[in-house]
């Protein structure tokens, strides 16, 4: 039973990690990578789909990323969908060829961005909190239960707040390399 509480706290956390994982992609770092074009839908035929389905993302250089849309007609809709994102971009259009070119960062943008990773990271250790309480509050029930004894219960604990200070190591360590990642020109 012990085991058990242990192993979700330990999968829910890993989670959560890999939502701030992708959530950190997201953020542009002024150099072209196609990820920072995975959160774009665009309208196709009536649906929202991601951009990703209706169009080849390649890197050009690395400040510049060109797609290539599957059909001739969606090129409007994409360079549409690209400019009401949130990313600030402006595409250009060569034929069927769309290239996206990403401006170098101003310092008081990098520095904007590092606010913005550091309360993501915040967020997640916040989720992380919540799953160690959860499972701290899973012992309680089950000594109230008299199904474990209090050292059971003290030592579950002990070993979730391990489980937690293992994965609040691993959010810094990624908050740690995205700064440095923005900082660099």
């Amino acid at each position: 039973m012990i085991e058990e509480i242990i192993k979700d706290a330990d999968s829910r956390m890993n989670k959560s990690i890999e939502s701030l994982r992708l959530d950190l992609a997201k953020i542009r770092t002024g150099r072209a990578h196609p990820s920072l074009l995975d959160h774009v839908t665009v309208d196709y035929y009536g649906s929202q789909v991601p951009l990703s389905q209706v169009a080849n993302i390649n890197i050009q250089d690395s400040r510049t990323l060109s797609l290539t849309p599957w059909e001739k007609p969606m090129v409007s809709e994409i360079e549409k969908a690209i400019m009401n994102s949130d990313l600030g971009l402006n595409p250009n259009t060569a034929g069927e060829v769309i290239r996206i070119p990403l401006p170098p960062l101003t310092e008081e943008r990098r520095k904007d961005l590092i606010k913005v990773v550091r309360a993501e990271g915040e967020q997640c250790k916040v989720a992380l909190r919540n799953i160690r309480r959860d499972g701290n509050s899973s012992f309680k029930d089950l000594l109230k239960e008299k199904e474990i004894s209090e050292d059971d219960e003290r030592k579950g604990q002990d070993r979730v707040q391990k489980v937690t200070d293992a994965h609040v190591k691993a959010i810094d360590e990624l908050l740690v390399e995205k700064e440095k990642e923005l900082m660099e020109i």
